[in-house]
C-alpha cells in the first residue's frame, strides 16, 4: 500500500515523491511496468483506474489518429461507466447534439481551442447558460481523459471559457415560511402529501425519496440510510435503480418527529394498500462504494401511490405540484424547491453549515451554501429586528 509524505496510506500503486508529485504505477498484461506522475492525488487515482481498466479490457487501438467520435465512444463505454446514469446521459446528450456535429469527424489531435470555443459560441442564442456549461464540462472531461491516457499531448480546451451567465443561486425558488404553511395546508388532501412533507423534513433528492425502501429505516435509532435511487425512464418506459448521486450522497439521516410519524402512518396504511404487479420486480445496479451489484426490491418501496399501487414517476410530481400551487395561490415550483426550502429552514433555525452539508450529501460546503441556502425576505426582516433590539439596548446605556 503506497503512502504520501506524511506516512498516510493512499492506495495500492500510488505514492508521493520528495518533489511532492504523486506517482501512479501498475504492471500491464504484457508484464510492462507503467508509471506516470501527477500534481494531485485525485489525478493520479483517476489515471491509474482508467489505465488499469483499459489494459484489462483493451480491444481497440486508441492513438492520436482516431477521430473525436471514436474517442468519445471508447471513453463513454469504458472509462466513465462508474458515473451516475444522469451524468452519463447528460454527457451523451451534449456530445450528440452540440459537440459531434462540429468536431466528431475530426482527428482528435487536430482539435484546437478555437474549435471548442466555436461550439460554445454557436449555443449562445438558443441555449440556457446551464446547458452551455454542461457542454463545456462534457468536452473538458472527455479531452482531459485523452490527455491523461496519452492519446493527445495537450488539452484542446486550455484557455477556453463560456460567457453566458448560468442561473444564479439567488434565482432558485425557495418557499417563504408563509408559503410553506399555505402549501402544506392545501397539499394535505392530496395523494402525494406524505412525499412533499417528508422532503421538507429530510431534504432528500427526488430520486432518493422514490427509491427509499423500508429496510433503510432504523426504527430504534430514528434514522434512515440513503444508499440507492430510483427513476422512471420515460423514453425507454422502465424503472431504473441506481446508486446515490456521489460518494458523499451515501449518508444516514436522523429523523425528525414529523418524519418519523409520516413513516409510521405509511407503515400502518401499507397493510391495506393496493400494490401493482410491477412491484414484483427486483432491480439491480452497481454500488458506487463497493463496486458490487446491489438490489432494489420494488415491493419494499416506502412511497407508493394509493391509486395506482406504483411509485409516482419523477416527472409526475412537478405536474401535480403546479396544480397545487394554483389552488394555493402561490407561484409554481418544482420538487427541488422543497429541498432548497429544507436547507434554508435549517440555516434559519441555526444549524451549522457543515452539518447541513452532511445531511444533504454534498461533497463541498460551497455547493451547500451557494446553491441550496437562500436568505428570504422574512429572515432578513427578522435579522434586522434582532439587530435593532440589540443596538437600541446599547444606545440606551450610553
Amino acid at each position: 500500500m503506497g503512502k504520501d509524505l506524511k506516512g498516510r496510506e493512499i492506495g495500492r500503486g500510488l505514492s508521493q515523491r520528495k518533489d511532492k508529485k504523486y506517482s501512479a504505477r501498475y504492471v500491464s498484461k504484457s508484464g510492462k511496468r507503467i508509471e506516470k506522475y501527477f500534481n494531485t492525488l485525485p489525478e493520479a487515482r483517476n489515471w491509474l483506474a482508467d489505465a488499469k481498466y483499459e489494459d484489462s479490457h483493451n480491444n481497440t487501438e486508441i492513438t492520436s489518429t482516431v477521430t473525436v467520435d471514436t474517442w468519445f465512444n471508447y471513453w463513454y463505454d469504458n472509462l466513465i461507466v462508474d458515473l451516475s446514469p444522469n451524468t452519463r446521459r447528460n454527457y451523451k446528450e451534449r456530445y450528440t447534439i452540440n459537440i459531434k456535429p462540429s468536431i466528431g469527424k475530426m482527428c482528435i489531435s487536430d482539435v484546437k481551442p478555437m474549435h471548442c470555443k466555436l461550439i460554445l459560441n454557436k449555443m449562445i442564442d438558443t441555449y440556457a447558460g446551464s446547458t452551455i456549461k454542461q457542454t463545456f464540462i462534457a468536452m473538458g472531461t472527455m479531452f482531459r481523459a485523452a490527455v491523461m491516457n496519452d492519446v493527445i499531448s495537450k488539452h484542446p480546451m486550455d484557455g477556453v471559457r463560456y460567457t453566458k451567465p448560468v442561473k444564479a443561486a439567488s434565482d432558485h425558488r425557495v418557499l417563504t415560511v408563509d408559503e410553506q404553511k399555505i402549501f402544506l395546508k392545501v397539499a394535505k388532501s392530496s395523494h402525494n402529501y406524505y412525499q412533499y412533507a417528508f422532503i421538507l423534513e429530510t431534504g432528500l433528492r427526488t430520486g432518493e425519496l422514490i427509491g427509499l425502501t423500508w429496510d433503510a429505516i432504523d426504527w430504534d435509532n430514528h434514522t434512515l440510510t440513503v444508499n440507492k435511487t430510483l427513476e422512471f425512464r420515460h423514453k425507454q418506459k422502465f424503472w431504473r435503480a441506481g446508486p446515490p448521486k456521489t460518494q458523499t450522497s451515501y449518508r444516514t439521516i436522523p429523523l425528525t418527529a414529523q418524519a418519523y410519524n409520516i413513516l409510521l402512518e405509511l407503515k400502518e396504511k401499507r397493510k391495506t394498500q393496493k400494490l401493482s404487479e410491477e412491484l414484483s420486480q427486483v432491480l439491480t445496479f452497481t454500488d458506487r462504494k463497493t463496486g458490487q451489484t446491489s438490489s432494489l426490491v420494488m415491493s419494499d418501496l416506502v412511497f407508493i401511490n394509493f391509486r395506482t399501487g406504483m411509485p409516482a414517476k419523477n416527472s409526475s410530481y412537478d405536474t401535480h405540484l403546479y396544480k397545487l400551487c394554483e389552488t394555493a395561490g402561490i407561484p409554481p415550483f418544482s420538487m427541488h424547491t422543497l429541498r432548497h426550502t429544507y436547507a434554508t429552514r435549517a440555516i434559519e433555525s441555526g444549524m451549522q453549515p457543515k452539518i447541513l452539508q452532511k445531511l444533504l450529501g454534498h461533497a463541498s460546503i460551497t455547493t451547500t451554501m451557494d446553491t441550496y441556502v437562500h436568505v428570504t425576505d422574512d429572515s432578513m426582516t427578522k435579522a434586522i429586528q434582532q439587530f435593532e433590539a440589540a443596538n437600541t439596548a446599547v444606545t440606551k446605556t450610553q
